[in-house]
């Protein structure tokens, strides 16, 4: 039986492609094994700890910023972290952070300085010499205010303090803008706690350096009862303070490079300001009264 070019063209064209496609069937299967049904890839993901925000924005949402760890020297991170917008979002004003570090500069001052009155110097009717004869002026008493050593006219009498308190509504906006202008220069990280492996200062240390803190740190915790790991470690280490979330300070944080707060006082840092912001004696626009029925 005689059979046609053309047909033994496209037989041999199929039989091409059949190979071609059981080549790249095997190629495939022994590349790209089959994904097993629980694949670790999924469990790695950062998880968003959930916070329930307290007073919400009304127009801003919520930012977010990582929770990292320290116990280990390898930046891990632990998930994503809610940050209410109206304590970390808020107008940088320079002109409230220099009144509350002049202020905390200042309302621990005393001026001890003190000079006594005239009555108070000895000697005080005795002549330094004749009323006439000598071609002097004449002059009552040595220790006059012309003369060197002599008591002062309404001089200095101390001690003098300069307390004065700062109001209630600018250092909560102090605090406030601190925080912002942190966060927006990356200067602040979020732990899940202060424990660590080890009391050796150089495991601080090394870790600060690989994570690029700064020389100095600031950690912050709910409670004034630090691990003791944290506290050997610190001790020994110049630039690295440990505070507790009742003694934040806008002058503390503006001395450190790093500002590093536990979750637990975020949640206490952000329920104090909130609160302080939504109180009635820092509004500036009191709520209405209610209707009479």
């Amino acid at each position: 039986m005689m059979i046609k070019s053309s047909s033994i063209a496209k037989i041999l064209r199929h039989c091409s492609v059949f190979r071609s496609i059981q080549r790249f069937e095997s190629s495939t299967t022994t590349s790209f094994p089959p994904e097993s049904p629980a694949s670790p890839i999924t469990q790695q993901l950062p998880l968003i700890v959930s916070r329930q925000i307290e007073y919400p924005h009304i127009r801003y949402p919520p930012l977010q910023a990582w929770l990292e760890t320290l116990g280990q020297k390898r930046d891990e991170k632990l998930g994503l972290v809610d940050l209410h917008p109206s304590i970390w979002q808020t107008s940088p004003r320079l002109d409230i952070l220099y009144e509350n570090v002049e202020w905390q500069k200042t309302y621990k001052k005393i001026d001890w300085a003190y000079t006594p009155p005239h009555h108070e110097y000895p000697n005080m009717r005795t002549k330094p010499w004749p009323q006439k004869g000598t071609g002097r002026a004449r002059h009552k008493s040595r220790f006059g205010p012309q003369w060197k050593g002599g008591y002062k006219v309404n001089g200095p009498k101390g001690p003098t303090s300069f307390f004065y308190v700062l109001p209630k509504e600018k250092r909560v906006e102090g605090l406030c803008t601190a925080l912002t202008v942190k966060l927006h220069q990356n200067d602040v990280h979020i732990v899940d706690s202060l424990d660590l492996p080890t009391h050796q200062p150089t495991y601080l240390q090394e870790l600060a350096e690989d994570r690029f803190w700064g020389p100095s740190i600031l950690f912050v915790d709910d409670t004034d009862i630090m691990p003791h790991n944290i506290m050997f470690a610190t001790a020994k280490t110049e630039g690295f303070t440990l505070m507790p979330v009742y003694g934040l300070n806008v002058h503390s944080m503006i001395k450190h490079t790093t500002l590093v707060l536990t979750i637990r006082a975020l949640n206490k840092i952000e329920k104090k300001l909130l609160h302080a912001l939504h109180s009635y004696d820092t509004q500036k626009d009191q709520p209405p009264a209610p209707d009479e029925p």
